[in-house]
């Protein structure tokens, strides 16, 4: 990954995306240690991580990790999650954060020089051109490793840099945790 040191950094989070791409390389992800990572390449002005959360659940197994990321210097985006039930009749529950990060980006974005965005996800592909069009730089964070890619074509095509999860992992990553499954 290219980062010039004097640029102004800002990391946006799909929590959602990058959580099934560390899952899917078998790796948790320290979120200190990516912020430390981040933070010695250049000026970090700000940590953004999106999640939707489950809001009438007792207990929320993403809410440790919420409260530890507001308190140690990220800012955490949430929304309700929306649940429905499918056409097979099975409980679903969608909360999808892509117009939060995307409007969050472009309104950051005479602040910063390089956004360094974790998510493979292909509706992302518009942002990073209206980004690139304001002359800012940007970094894809995703994984090839995985026996089908957790990133869009049209995504990593359009980025100005790609950085592979397993590749980060090196130094940010850490084994798995088995945890256990909730009822």
């Amino acid at each position: 990954m290219s980062v010039d040191p004097r640029e102004k950094i800002a990391l946006f989070i799909d929590g959602a995306n990058l959580y099934a791409t560390s899952k899917a390389i078998g790796i948790d992800i320290d979120y200190r240690k990516l912020l430390t990572e981040f933070s010695g390449k250049a000026y970090l002005l700000r940590a953004n991580y999106y999640t939707a959360l489950v809001e009438d659940q007792e207990y929320s197994s993403i809410r440790p990790l919420i409260d530890w990321l507001d308190y140690n210097g990220y800012t955490v985006v949430t929304k309700p999650a929306k649940e429905f039930t499918d056409t097979l009749g099975r409980r679903k529950i969608k909360g999808n954060m892509d117009i939060e990060l995307c409007v969050d980006a472009l309104e950051l974005s005479p602040y910063f020089d390089h956004l360094i965005l974790f998510s493979g996800d292909g509706d992302f592909t518009a942002l990073v051109a209206a980004l690139q069009r304001k002359g800012k730089r940007v970094t894809v964070v995703s994984t090839l490793t995985t026996s089908t890619p957790m990133i869009s074509d049209d995504l990593r095509r359009q980025a100005d840099f790609f950085l592979d999860v397993a590749e980060l992992a090196k130094t940010v990553g850490r084994p798995q945790v088995q945890r256990p499954t909730e009822a």
